[in-house]
């Protein structure tokens, strides 16, 4: 009978090895997940980034502790509870967002909070009330400037903004020259207007009362 070499493995010895295997790979796959488990625990008792930031909102200083990962936006609806300012897109997209800060018109769920400090914010709540409505908001009801209502908070903030971007000699994309004062046109209004997004389709309205706002004939 043939002797077996010292390189030829027997079935038992192969049984052997390969249970072998099978238990070291189980063992390193428990402590794995273990490892990776208490990390998970331990990221999260970790607590966010915190600051303090003081801003005048509507006429009225308003100091915040928030995460610094907070969204102007959220800011606004979540901590102030003003939530006339619209959640829409939440990706700087559909304009629902619209508020003015420092005189200028911006998309708040794009911006932190905390970039904010000591800066002026009028959201829609501070452009008028039901009581005492801004020229605005009042052309907006006696046009049907509205549907469903809400692009409408973002439609007005942006309005109101246009109407001192021209007075200001900002000009737009379509603005033929640059050096001359820009007028409310046709084209530059719809330009101007065009990051707000009214999914009911109240565009034709919403120029007449802008127009009217402006002083020229709708």
């Amino acid at each position: 009978m043939r002797k077996p070499s010292a390189f030829e493995m027997s079935r038992r010895n192969l049984l052997i090895g390969t249970a072998t295997s099978v238990a070291i790979g189980a063992a390193s796959r428990s402590a794995q997940a273990q490892n990776s488990a208490t990390g998970s625990a331990a990221d999260a008792e970790e607590p966010p980034a915190m600051a303090t930031v003081s801003f005048n909102v509507n006429g009225e200083i308003r100091a915040l502790k928030l995460d610094t990962r907070t969204t102007l936006l959220d800011a606004l609806r979540e901590h102030l509870h003003l939530t006339g300012t619209k959640k829409g897109c939440d990706h700087g997209q559909c304009g629902a967002c619209t508020v003015i800060v420092g005189g200028q018109r911006i998309n708040s769920c794009l911006t932190l909070a905390v970039m904010h400090e000591g800066d002026s914010v009028t959201t829609i709540e501070g452009l008028g009330t039901p009581e005492h409505m801004h020229p605005m908001q009042t052309a907006f009801v006696k046009h049907d400037g509205f549907q469903c209502g809400y692009c409408t908070p973002g439609q007005i903030c942006s309005a109101v903004a246009v109407l001192d971007e021209i007075k200001a000699g900002i000009p737009s994309h379509v603005t033929g020259d640059l050096n001359a004062v820009p007028q409310l046109t046709n084209d530059e209004l719809r330009e101007r207007m065009s990051g707000n997004i009214c999914r009911c389709g109240a565009y034709s309205n919403i120029a007449e009362a802008i127009t009217e706002v402006a002083g020229r004939p709708a």
